[in-house]
């Protein structure tokens, strides 16, 4: 089942800046804050912040598809034309995301929560 757009990843050069300019924007503090990653909840929505997307070659926001297969969905968007960005990786908690690029050149994300 796929639940939709419920979350988005900037990639950012200066963790501590880009969390002050994002809680001003969004008018929340952070809900995750580690060095590695900085969340906001925002509703069902989670903004996050990545301070390492630019190095790995991330080179804008992107949009992840909260999904109840990650393993069958990327299957079916690969049949579909897609290509393997990131294969499906566990960020920590059983929460586990992967990547693929559209046929028309599109990052996009998919996350599967823990069960």
């Amino acid at each position: 089942m796929n639940e939709g757009a419920k979350t988005i990843i900037y990639p950012v050069k200066d963790i501590e800046n880009a969390k002050a300019f994002y809680a001003q924007l969004l008018d929340v503090e952070p809900s995750i804050e580690n060095p590695y990653y900085v969340g906001f909840q925002v509703g069902d929505q989670e903004i996050g912040l990545n301070p390492h997307g630019l190095d790995q070659g991330v080179a804008g926001p992107v949009v992840y598809y909260h999904v109840s297969d990650i393993a069958g969905q990327l299957a079916l968007l690969l049949a579909a034309g897609a290509s393997l960005q990131q294969a499906s990786t566990d960020v920590g908690g059983g929460k586990i995301i992967a990547t693929v690029v559209d046929t028309s050149g599109n990052v996009i994300g998919l996350i599967q929560l823990p069960q």
